[in-house]
């Protein structure tokens, strides 16, 4: 369970997925896999972001270490002019035995998704994380930003399941029954501070 410490989130942060992958296309399930590489698309996907993040003024690109998103924090961080780091702590989730395989494979007894809602928060595949796991990593990964960068503007660049945790942490929302979000390949999900009355 996550502690109660309430909602929150860096004061200037935008989250964006990796651009298209060639697993993407295949329909296999990436995890933490690091075989998939951008497709031409994804390459120009990663290239419209950065149209989309000129009126954010990002100063700096903070990158999971999975090649997807590497590839696709290097064209960004260097259309715009600013420093890339790499945090491992925003990673996509670990799907253990299910990586490299089908989609169509995926179950919601490995996943804890049904139906377009999270039923089931620590559901793991064999060898995988748990949602929860992720929400956890996204915790740590909000905490550290607050200290480490409190006066930039960052872009994190990610995947989908994180993109999910950590706006479930930064809202505040209980995992458990959390609708499931559609997030698309290069699309950009800012994360604004909590207001408190």
């Amino acid at each position: 369970m996550l502690p109660s410490v309430g909602a929150m989130a860096p004061l200037s942060l935008t989250l964006v997925r990796h651009g298209e992958s060639d697993w993407n296309v295949a329909r296999r399930c990436q995890g933490q896999d690091d075989r998939a590489r951008l497709t031409d698309a994804g390459r120009a996907q990663a290239t419209m972001v950065v149209d989309a993040l000129v009126e954010r003024d990002v100063d700096l690109v903070v990158a999971s270490d999975l090649t997807r998103a590497l590839e696709t924090a290097d064209l960004v961080a260097g259309a715009l002019g600013v420093r890339r780091l790499i945090d491992p702590l925003v990673r996509e989730r670990a799907f253990g035995y299910l990586e490299g395989g089908p989609l169509a494979a995926v179950t919601a007894a490995d996943t804890g998704i049904a139906d377009g809602l999270l039923v089931d928060p620590d559901a793991r595949p064999a060898g995988g994380e748990s949602f929860r796991d992720v929400a956890l990593r996204a915790r740590r990964f909000l905490e550290k930003a607050e200290l480490a960068w409190p006066d930039r503007r960052l872009l994190v660049v990610t995947h989908g399941g994180f993109v999910r945790a950590a706006r479930a942490v930064a809202s505040g929302v209980a995992l458990e029954g959390m609708a499931w979000e559609r997030i698309d390949n290069a699309t950009l999900w800012p994360l604004e501070p909590a207001h408190t009355d």
